[in-house]
């Protein structure tokens, strides 16, 4: 029996320990033969000597990744626990995993080997298809990816567009005019956008329109060009819309198309065109196809669970 303490002074505990100690928890499930107990801003383990010098490497790896990068997602912490690599290894085979330093220093990154996977076909391909749960971050990649093309000058506005569909509720009995019914369905983009942008650029962006919002039937006879162009929730538009989309992108442009084909939220009579698109398109050279999976979900630990629950009763039934 051994036991070490460790000094979290350098960082955030709250960043370590995560909210009502939740990545605490994960740490001593990761380490169940070990005894875990916090005091401030110590850890101290007791255990086995050789448990303790491979909790106390990961840990030192891990509050390395805090100093330099000031906040860790609990979904993060628990990918970096499971990474049989060191921390290190793991940001140096991905030198270039940071795509956007947002406002008061946040890092927007992609954080598992499929939105990294996503990052390089956007770079080789001018579409890309990106499909996947909730919570994969298929959406928020592809808004930072925009977001670094606009700022490295390599396009002139980006357009992020989404069919507007209702999810179980209908838009003629939600109050106001035609944008403030359809901003609700446009507001994880807005979202994203916060995260990257500061909020007086952003705005700035936005009147200006270097920065466009849409619904999906707006983009309809338009040729979108020099731009970077996202499709959000691609599941809920139908065949002619998708095709639609396709054929507006102009020659200097990019598009990501990201959807979850087990939530179409379409009427019954209706077919999602997202299926057939990735089926007879993802071969064509200059089109990235992407299918991103439970592992990849970097929201709370539990969403990953519950998406595997959705998945063995659909087998099931």
């Amino acid at each position: 029996m051994t036991e070490s303490i460790i000094n979290l002074d350098s960082i955030n505990p709250i960043e370590f320990f995560g909210v009502n100690n939740g990545k605490l928890d994960l740490l001593k499930k990761k380490y169940p033969l070990l005894k875990i107990l916090s005091r401030g801003t110590q850890l101290k383990l007791s255990g086995a000597p050789e448990e303790v010098a491979t909790a106390k490497d990961k840990i030192g790896q891990i509050v390395k990744y805090l100093e330099r990068n000031g906040n860790l997602t609990e979904g993060y912490f628990e990918q970096l626990l499971g990474d049989e690599e060191s921390v290190d290894n793991f940001t140096e085979r991905n030198p270039n995993d940071v795509l956007v330093f947002g406002p008061n220093g946040r890092t927007v990154r992609a954080r598992t080997a499929n939105q990294q996977k996503m990052v390089a076909l956007a770079e080789k391909n001018d579409i890309v298809f990106a499909i996947g749960p909730a919570g994969t971050g298929k959406t928020y990649t592809a808004v930072a990816l925009a977001v670094r093309a606009l700022k490295n000058k390599a396009v002139r506005k980006i357009i992020l567009t989404r069919p507007a569909v209702e999810a179980g509720e209908s838009l003629g009995f939600l109050p106001g005019d035609l944008k403030e019914k359809i901003d609700p369905y446009l507001r994880p983009l807005y979202d994203a956008l916060d995260d990257m942008i500061p909020a007086d650029k952003l705005s700035y962006f936005m009147t200006n329109r270097v920065i466009e919002i849409a619904p999906l039937a707006y983009m309809r006879g338009r040729t979108l060009d020099n731009s970077f162009i996202i499709l959000d929730e691609a599941q809920n538009a139908t065949d002619l819309q998708l095709k639609m989309f396709l054929t507006r992108i102009g020659a200097s442009a990019k598009a990501i198309i990201t959807g979850d084909l087990t939530q179409i939220d379409l009427p019954k009579n209706q077919k999602s065109g997202l299926e057939k698109a990735t089926r007879i398109l993802r071969h064509i050279d200059g089109i990235g196809y992407l299918q991103l999976d439970e592992e990849d979900v970097v929201r709370h630990r539990l969403v990953k669970a519950i998406i595997r629950a959705y998945d063995k009763d659909k087998e099931e039934h």
